[in-house]
């Protein structure tokens, strides 16, 4: 059986252009592809953010309609190394375009976090979680904070 993992994320964006700037340009994000109408972004370790207008992609899924705006019902995690790394990420995040949702706290179970939106309100966790680290490999190691 073939190693199943996440290797990309695809948001359903109504301006492509304005997409491509926030993550590029606004938050200094490699871009490894940008074909036709696609962005192919890098995020992590073997993981592409995928930049895809919205009409393209509900023609991909066969035509189903989906929500011409909105974030839907799901958010997009930045684990960084510290309380300082959060509050900077979130700068960066709003210096670009995009907007606070939540600010930076304390979390109940242990970590520092804030929530962010990109120009299309795809809501990002930006995170400090000491309790969770990663190997050489990309695999999580994560142990209970409480």
């Amino acid at each position: 059986m073939a190693q199943q993992h996440l290797t990309v994320v695809t948001l359903g964006v109504s301006d492509l252009d304005r997409a491509r700037r926030f993550y590029r340009d606004g938050l200094g994000w490699e871009v490894v592809a940008d074909i036709q109408d696609t962005v192919f972004v890098q995020v992590g370790h073997s993981l592409l953010l995928s930049l895809w207008g919205v009409a393209e992609l509900a023609e991909d899924l066969g035509g189903a309609p989906l929500e011409q705006e909105g974030p839907g019902r799901f958010t997009l995690g930045c684990n960084v190394g510290s309380e300082a790394e959060v509050d900077a990420v979130v700068e960066r995040f709003v210096a670009a375009g995009g907007s606070l949702v939540r600010p930076a706290e304390h979390a109940f179970w242990g970590g520092y976090q804030a929530y962010v939106a990109d120009p299309e309100g795809f809501r990002w966790d930006v995170v400090h979680n000491p309790g969770m680290a990663f190997t050489e490999d990309g695999r999580a190691v994560l142990r209970d904070l409480s």
